[in-house]
């Protein structure tokens, strides 16, 4: 099952989730790597871990006792989720801005007449 866009960006929503992608963008880490610069516990950060699992954005691999973590192969999808639902946002957020442009500049043509200000 995909997970939604709404557990994407809960899984985003905290700086060490976050952190923790960030690391794992330089490759795979196990659990004990990922909770060096951090200062919260090793079930701390395996709830987070466990969070970014259930997003798809990470997956965990089992070599002997550990289970190192990397990014996901769905977290391309996952990303290009978000960068489509930006991408509305911003559309939207650009015709605002033209409006608001086209507003101001009748509002300052010199031929205006307004009938609230001589």
């Amino acid at each position: 099952m995909q997970p939604s866009l709404d557990t994407t960006f809960t899984a985003l929503a905290d700086p060490t989730r976050r952190a923790i992608l960030a690391r794992l963008a330089k490759g795979e880490a196990t659990v004990n790597e990922l909770t060096a610069p951090f200062e919260i516990s090793q079930p701390a950060i395996s709830r987070h871990l466990k969070v970014l699992e259930q997003a798809g954005l990470i997956s965990r691999r089992i070599d002997g006792t550990s289970r190192p973590c990397r990014l996901s192969p769905s977290a391309p999808r996952a990303f290009g989720e978000i960068n489509a639902f930006l991408a509305l946002l911003e559309k939207g957020m650009a015709k605002s801005y033209e409006r608001l442009d086209q507003l101001l500049a009748q509002m300052s043509s010199p031929g205006r007449k307004d009938k609230k200000h001589p």
